[in-house]
């Protein structure tokens, strides 16, 4: 796909915010006593109706560009569709799996339109021409069209590129890809309250990142008996703080920091991620050695009561990956939001068994498509 210049970005566009969406399309749904959404319906109606409307950029911006264009501002259909797709536009190398070893390179993980190919080896890295199996081989066979490092060709077959000339050192950085991703999973996370209700998360989903909850409770040893809680906070690397050790197969892990309720004789209720840093990963061990210079974490073991150090290893369930927690807005620009809302009502539908939702959405959808191509 080539986009046609001039191709600049001209207006910052906000994301449409997942709660928002999710609490408009459940005020409908309850309003009417038509049923409701659960946060795992939600989430995959919202990326099926993200993607349509993501793909369904190309089809319109392909039809207005073949219209007549007006140079009103604000008015332009092409230059609105542009602006809607263009944030998704990215350079990238080739993968890095697997590391380039001959003329042949993987496009990127995330690549979803292909656009661009240059050729870093060359002066200037001169555009890859892409061509057929067929058409390679009818211009290999003329000796006035051999490709070369400033006129280098392509074939292009699945996710991999096969440049010639093929020399005889190779790196991904050889060949950068100009393309369109595909935009990131709209994510509604939540935790669980007290009465099984679902509570939004708005903390950003990463799926190495630790949950801002008592989950890391079920992963400490040995388990300890609830009683009379106190609280303290424990910052690991902070002298200020109880002895705490942070054991990580990444040296660079930083930042986490806990709120502990503990009861008098040293056992642990509950363990509060409150800043969850950066780095950590399952597998990981924190050790509480001691709360003070007198008190230790006790345990009784057959035979007697021993003093014991608290140790939690971090499971999948403690990171975002592994659990509900996280949210991630829509990609698409906040002027779909009307478009994502009616879509995901029109899904819910079928998802409820209501054909009234499905027969009022598929009308202002559809009204909502004349009024665009009018």
């Amino acid at each position: 796909m080539v986009l046609s210049p001039p191709f600049f970005l001209k207006n910052i566009k906000m994301a449409i915010n997942v709660n928002t969406v999710y609490t408009t399309v459940l005020t409908i749904l309850n309003k009417e006593q038509r049923g409701y959404l659960t946060p795992y319906e939600f989430n995959n109606i919202a990326n099926q109706v993200q993607l349509q409307i993501f793909e369904k950029f190309f089809e319109d911006y392909n039809q207005y560009i073949r219209m007549p264009k007006t140079d009103v501002e604000f008015a332009s259909r092409m230059d609105h569709i542009r602006d809607e797709f263009q944030i998704f536009e990215k350079t990238a190398n080739a993968s890095n799996d697997p590391v380039a070893s001959s003329n042949v390179y993987t496009q990127p993980t995330d690549l979803y339109r292909f656009g661009t190919a240059f050729y870093t080896k060359a002066t200037g890295a001169p555009e890859i021409a892409i061509m057929s199996k067929r058409d390679y081989k009818e211009q290999t066979l003329s000796p006035l069209l051999q490709p070369s490092l400033n006129f280098p060709i392509a074939t292009y077959q699945q996710d991999k590129i096969t440049v010639y000339p093929s020399l005889t050192t190779f790196s991904n950085e050889d060949v950068e890809f100009n393309y369109v991703r595909r935009p990131d999973l709209a994510r509604w996370g939540y935790s669980t309250g007290g009465f099984g209700q679902f509570v939004y998360d708005p903390t950003v989903y990463n799926p190495a990142l630790l949950n801002n909850t008592g989950s890391l409770l079920s992963s400490i040893n040995p388990n300890l008996t609830n009683g009379i809680a106190q609280q303290i906070t424990v910052t690991p690397g902070a002298s200020s703080d109880p002895a705490v050790t942070i054991t990580t197969a990444n040296s660079s892990a930083t930042g986490l920091q806990l709120l502990l309720t503990i009861e008098a004789s040293g056992g642990i209720t509950e363990i509060n991620v409150t800043n969850q840093g950066t780095g950590y990963s399952i597998g990981d061990t924190i050790t509480f050695e001691a709360l003070n210079a007198t008190q230790t974490f006790t345990a009784t073991p057959s035979g007697g009561t021993a003093s014991v150090n608290a140790v939690c290893k971090l499971a999948k369930a403690n990171f975002n990956s592994g659990s509900t927690f996280g949210s991630t807005n829509f990609e698409i620009s906040d002027s779909m939001q009307t478009e994502v809302i009616l879509e995901i009502l029109k899904y819910a539908g079928v998802v409820i068994r209501d054909p009234q939702i499905i027969q009022a959405a598929s009308q202002e959808l559809a009204q909502d498509e004349v009024n665009s191509k009018r």
